[in-house]
């Protein structure tokens, strides 16, 4: 092969600003991370900086926090599709726990089970994934849409759990490459799942390097842009580069007790630019 047909390696890096302009009203919205840690608030800050943040979208999350409290909080979440919603040590999610109880987001009770089953499914490309999970219990009062199914082999009734789909992934990584290969250390939650599952995967990174070969966690592959984010998870934590910020979090709460969530927003997003 001659030099001049050699074709050169993807380059997918962006701008912050280039990456939230792929998120669109109606999306799922999937944002990666657990609890406190490597939680892509970078991204979340610059989608809330925009003019016109894209609305009625459905918010994905294993396990949602604090960035997703923020996009709850400004009204940009119609849905929310998650099995825990918190704060962790901290308490309540202050705005979720606010618009929940007024009514004014929709709640799709999900499990751990439900969450891994659906993505399975997605996965595998089939309508539903069968499991015992969910039997015996209240699950279905608040999830009319699950069905069950009979085992054509035993005669068992089983739960048929639905694919869980993603319009736009966000997760922060460690360490990323040009072409979008991407490390997040040993905490994994389900973001290699969610990045698969996903039609488009965004990862904000600490680092990103001309080329990452080992304790790749996330492959190019799946990966439609890089955006380079030092302290992107920042107040919540990126283990070993910082630990959560405890009272930038207390701080957050305070603002919402004192019906100041829009000030904390603009403050915290132009102290980001």
């Amino acid at each position: 092969m001659s030099a001049s047909t050699i074709v050169p390696l993807r380059d997918v890096r962006l701008s912050m600003t280039e990456a939230v302009a792929l998120v669109e009203p109606g999306h799922t919205l999937g944002l990666g991370g657990t609890l406190l840690y490597r939680r892509p608030v970078a991204f979340v800050y610059e989608l809330l900086r925009q003019a016109a943040p894209p609305a009625d979208l459905t918010l994905l999350s294993f396990t949602a926090g604090y960035a997703s409290d923020l996009l709850v909080g400004a009204g940009n979440i119609s849905r929310i599709q998650t099995c825990y919603f918190g704060l962790e040590v901290f308490g309540l999610a202050p705005m979720f726990t606010h618009r929940v109880n007024r009514g004014e987001v929709q709640v799709i009770e999900e499990t751990e089970a439900s969450l891994a089953l659906g993505i399975r499914a997605t996965l595998s490309g089939v309508g539903f994934i069968p499991s015992q999970a969910w039997i015996g219990t209240d699950m279905f009062q608040l999830r009319p849409d699950v069905r069950t199914v009979v085992d054509p082999y035993s005669g068992e009734e089983l739960v048929a759990f639905p694919p869980v789909t993603c319009d736009v992934a966000v997760i922060h990584a460690l360490v990323a490459d040009r072409r979008g290969n991407a490390r997040l250390n040993k905490n994994l939650g389900i973001d290699p799942e969610l990045a698969a599952i996903s039609r488009q995967t965004i990862i904000t990174a600490e680092e990103v390097v001309e080329t990452l070969t080992e304790d790749v966690h996330i492959p190019a592959v799946l990966v439609s842009g890089v955006v380079h984010a030092p302290r992107g998870a920042w107040p919540t934590s990126c283990y070993p580069h910082y630990p959560i910020d405890g009272e930038e979090v207390l701080r957050y709460i305070d603002a919402c007790a004192s019906e100041q969530f829009a000030e904390y927003v603009c403050q915290v997003a132009a102290c980001a630019q």
